[in-house]
């Protein structure tokens, strides 16, 4: 009995922390809500709050830090899922290419500062190539936040950290041959071959045992079945590129493209969603616990300064890399702003003996805090950029504008409309957005769209809109009320063009379908796929894009 009571013990000892900091970081979650702030900001910030009061200790067992690392590992394991075997050629240039092009220009450029410091060599190098990195989980839950996922510059973000996290391998295969003293090249070699092989498992995977894996279960019936296999394929993935030597991230996120291509994708990321969100929550408190806020007050200065140095030099090396690939300045800036911070990879890097001993302590410590402050304010700096590529975008030679020629017009860049551009585009089809909403145009300027400010309620603007000339017009906004009005006068002038609402409810259904409009409801499931593919059989075209990715299955509201 008193060993079954110290069992007991010893179990609520272990899972108090995890309970703890779930209750605190639903709070924090809550409270950032209310204040119209990121998520990531309130999880930052009660780490941070914790590790003021003293409290760190309590909170840095191994539960916690498995846990931190699952969520990372799930964060990924979504990435690959939309990352199938064609869209990795499909973004090879952008993966290969941008990705080395932005870690040569800004890793180099930290090594090259760190050089002229007069820090030893290998640190530099080492160090100033970690600096390069971005945050994966950060950037990647921005993107997603914001409905990104298929506009350009969250396509080439995604694909410049998935070369990021190659090259973050290469960099602890680097660290780990300092400490040993071995040879460097052939330890980077060993550790592509391994990073090839495991590519090579995922794709036979994807290509022989997914499809049967998951017929087989569907047989079986059991939701609990489908939870424990999703769970099992991200866990074990990460598990077994950790057990060869190699980044479980990289794991997860070949597990996740092993799925991309099967039928059954849409209901493994179902699965996956819940516990992404719940074990994400756990890094971002555990990169808050990093901070040490002795030295906050002792070395403000100097943490201050190397903040402001890390996040400052990241956007302007990101933006010259954006320029030197040949994207708008706008682009650029967006992309540049949104990948401004430091990694979780780069920690991990100066948490080295062998790395931590080639610098100063309060140096090293100081990095270590700048890099977390720079997470907490990725979604500040990433909105500066947002808005300021949005101003810049002024006319034809900053933005790809749709011809008379292209022969789709949306209106309305809600995330329906968004994704039926992102599929457009990525089928090369042309199409003419237009947005009425201030906030919104912006917004969808800022993020690469063929996107004109109008107002399509008003029969004058449609000459110059050149509505007649086009083949399939969808209303994406939501808004009946404007095209119950404006129907008789539609018809006058576009006979015979089809005309696509998105509403919500039977009600509105029946009577846009009543007014001659073909009506989609996207309040039932997949009511935003069948809207894309009434446009596409509208104008002919085989369409080739998988499942849209949308910020919200809601109904978009009308401004």
């Amino acid at each position: 009995m008193a060993g079954d009571t110290s069992s007991a013990h010893s179990v609520v000892a272990t899972i108090q922390p995890a309970i703890t900091l779930l209750g605190l970081g639903i709070g924090a979650a809550l409270a950032s809500r209310a204040l119209r702030l990121n998520p990531i900001v309130g999880y930052l910030g009660l780490g941070l709050g914790i590790a003021s009061l003293g409290f760190a200790d309590d909170f840095s067992g191994p539960l916690v830090a498995a846990m931190a690392e699952a969520g990372v590992m799930f964060l990924l394991f979504n990435l690959g899922l939309h990352f199938s075997l064609g869209r990795i050629r499909a973004e090879a240039g952008n993966i290969f290419g941008f990705g080395s092009l932005q870690m040569i220009v800004a890793g180099g450029a930290f090594a090259a500062l760190f050089w002229a410091v007069g820090l030893p060599p290998a640190f530099a190098v080492i160090a100033g190539f970690g600096m390069g990195l971005s945050s994966t989980a950060v950037v990647i839950g921005l993107v997603r936040e914001r409905g990104q996922e298929d506009c350009p510059v969250g396509r080439a973000a995604q694909s410049i950290l998935i070369f990021q996290d190659i090259a973050a391998i290469l960099l602890l295969v680097a660290a780990g041959a300092l400490a040993s003293g071995g040879d460097l090249l052939p330890q980077l070699g060993l550790a592509g071959g391994k990073a090839l092989a495991a590519f090579a498992v995922a794709v036979l995977f994807a290509r022989y045992l997914t499809e049967p894996l998951f017929g087989l279960i569907a047989r079986a019936g059991t939701t609990e079945v489908y939870t424990a296999t999703a769970l099992f394929i991200a866990l074990a993935a990460g598990w077994a590129t950790g057990l060869a030597g190699l980044s479980l991230t990289l794991g997860a996120f070949l597990g996740g493209m092993a799925v991309a291509d099967s039928r059954y994708r849409i209901l493994v990321q179902t699965e996956i969603d819940a516990f992404r969100g719940l074990f994400l929550s756990f890094f971002f408190i555990s990169v808050g616990l990093s901070i040490d806020p002795a030295l906050l007050v002792r070395d403000w200065m100097m943490v201050a300064g190397v903040t402001i140095g890390l996040i400052v030099l990241k956007c302007a090396f990101n933006v010259a890399a954006g320029l030197l690939n040949r994207w708008s300045v706008p682009g650029s800036i967006q992309l540049g702003f949104l990948l401004g911070q430091g990694s979780e990879f780069t920690l991990v890097l100066l948490a080295l003996p062998a790395v931590a001993g080639l610098a100063e302590p309060r140096l090293v410590s100081a990095m270590v805090t700048a890099i977390a402050i720079s997470l907490a304010v990725t979604p500040v700096v990433s909105n500066l950029g947002r808005k300021l590529a949005g101003r810049l975008r002024r006319g034809p030679a900053d933005m790809k504008l749709a011809g008379d020629d292209a022969p789709v017009l949306i209106i309305g860049m809600t995330p329906v409309g968004r994704a039926l551009a992102d599929a457009l585009e990525y089928n090369e089809v042309g199409y003419l957005a237009l947005e009425a909403d201030h906030d919104r145009f912006q917004m969808a300027l800022a993020d690469g769209y063929a996107v004109h400010r109008a107002n399509p309620g008003d029969p004058r603007s449609w000459d110059a809109i050149g509505i007649d000339r086009r083949q399939v017009l969808v209303i994406a906004t939501g808004d009946t009320g404007v095209s119950r009005e404006l129907t008789p006068l539609a018809e006058q002038r576009m006979p015979g063009v089809p005309r696509i609402i998105a509403v919500e409810g039977a009600d509105a259904i029946e009577e846009m379908g009543a007014l001659g409009l073909v009506p989609v409801d996207l309040a039932t499931s997949g009511g935003a796929e069948r809207l894309i593919e009434l446009v596409f059989t509208a104008i002919g075209v085989e369409r080739e894009l998988p499942m849209p990715n949308l910020a919200h299955d809601d109904m978009p509201r009308a401004a």
